[in-house]
């Protein structure tokens, strides 16, 4: 098990009726007026907005408002929002949205303090600032787990970089609310993605070593039964609350706790990888972790032979008797993504052959990619052959 350091600041407030309460703590941290981002505009549709501002209003806080932030957030929208946090002096960043609106808050919560582009520290031209605008949240979809993480994810247009950013410390959210009923609304395939990138998460820290590390492996593998459970039938029954809420807390649970810290740095190959996907086609990130991860598993699993056939045992309950156990543990991950909707090869999605030296080229810009097995750019290039 590895050296670790864990350390979460945010408070996080979970369960129905709690997102009329982010005034409340908004103003406990002294914020008096605060830019409430959001996404494309289903807050209206919701009722969240409704609720968001009249907590706000209640407890004295101004707002300005900014929406269209995307699934696949960008720098373009970044940079108007930070100047538009510096032109009203707004001393705080209220995200009501998803994992796109939160990591794009986390980003210019450091870009008001930063003298010069913010993207330089993306390309580790600079370092991120010390400082920050404190970062509060309503969560309306469950995917990402930034709602208790400092990290995030931007995508630059014109470069076609779709890169990872945190600041340390004060990139964490300083308050998280996460009502599930608010979730009720999501379009199926919103439900199902975010689902994938939980079980994607796990993946990545899971697979990353061939210690034992028996605790954190049982924590990870009862999250991912609990997804592959829940999943259907949230997909069935979306205004289910319990079913809504176990989703939920897997989401946030995937991706912080002392159980992620103990794994080191994670892998995060297929993450990097996929990144190119959605830089380019803009497909929902779930939809691209659903193509890259069984062809990542096909790949590498030779170089943790003993983790993947615990994962078959574990998590898709196949006896250690079976032949080709690792296959197919890896034959079912593709088979419940599949069965579910998701997109599992390249075709899927309308991305042709002819497209993949392209794609591996750009997520090389960053190798050598993953742990288990360090990736270059003939690697990815095979990776994306078998999700063709």
């Amino acid at each position: 098990m590895d050296n670790f350091t864990y350390y979460n600041p945010t408070k996080y407030i979970f369960g129905k009726n709690t997102v009329q309460q982010i005034g409340q703590e908004i103003s406990k941290f002294n914020v008096k007026k605060v830019l409430l981002l959001y996404g494309s505009g289903s807050i209206f549709k919701n009722g969240v907005y409704d609720t968001v501002s009249e907590s706000l209003k209640e407890n004295g806080i101004e707002f300005v408002e900014l929406g269209g932030v995307k699934p696949n957030p960008v720098i373009t929208k970044v940079y108007e929002a930070i100047d538009l946090c510096k032109n009203e002096n707004v001393d705080g960043i209220l995200a009501v949205g998803g994992g796109s609106v939160l990591d794009s808050a986390k980003v210019i919560a450091s870009g008001v303090f930063f003298d010069g582009d913010i993207w330089d520290v993306f390309e580790r031209k600079a370092a991120p600032p010390k400082k920050a605008l404190p970062v509060f949240t309503v969560l309306t979809i469950s995917a990402t787990g930034s709602e208790t993480n400092p990290y995030a994810v931007i995508t630059n247009e014109k470069d076609k970089k779709k890169w990872a950013f945190t600041a340390g410390a004060v990139s964490f959210p300083k308050v998280a609310i996460v009502d599930p009923t608010v979730q009720f609304s999501l379009p199926r395939e919103q439900t199902l993605f975010g689902a994938i990138d939980m079980m994607a998460h796990i993946f990545e820290f899971y697979f990353s070593t061939a210690e034992e590390n028996l605790t954190s492996r049982e924590i990870f593998e009862g999250i991912l039964r609990s997804v592959i459970e829940t999943l259907p039938k949230v997909l069935s029954e979306p205004d289910n609350y319990e079913l809504r809420a176990e989703l939920a807390l897997a989401g946030t649970l995937a991706l912080s706790g002392l159980h992620v810290s103990s794994f080191g740095q994670g892998d995060w190959a297929s993450h990097a990888i996929e990144h190119s996907l959605s830089a380019f086609y803009d497909i929902p990130h779930g939809a691209g972790l659903a193509i890259i991860f069984p062809a990542w598993m096909k790949y590498v699993y030779e170089n943790n032979s003993k983790i993947f056939e615990r994962f078959a045992e574990k998590v898709w309950r196949i006896s250690s008797s079976e032949k080709n156990l690792i296959l197919k543990g890896i034959e079912a991950t593709e088979k419940f993504f599949k069965g579910n909707g998701a997109p599992t090869r390249l075709k899927d999605v309308n991305i042709s052959g002819s497209s993949i030296p392209e794609l591996a080229e750009n997520a090389a810009r960053l190798a050598p990619l993953g742990k288990i097995k360090k990736l270059n750019y003939e690697n990815i290039l095979n990776i994306l052959e078998l999700a063709r």
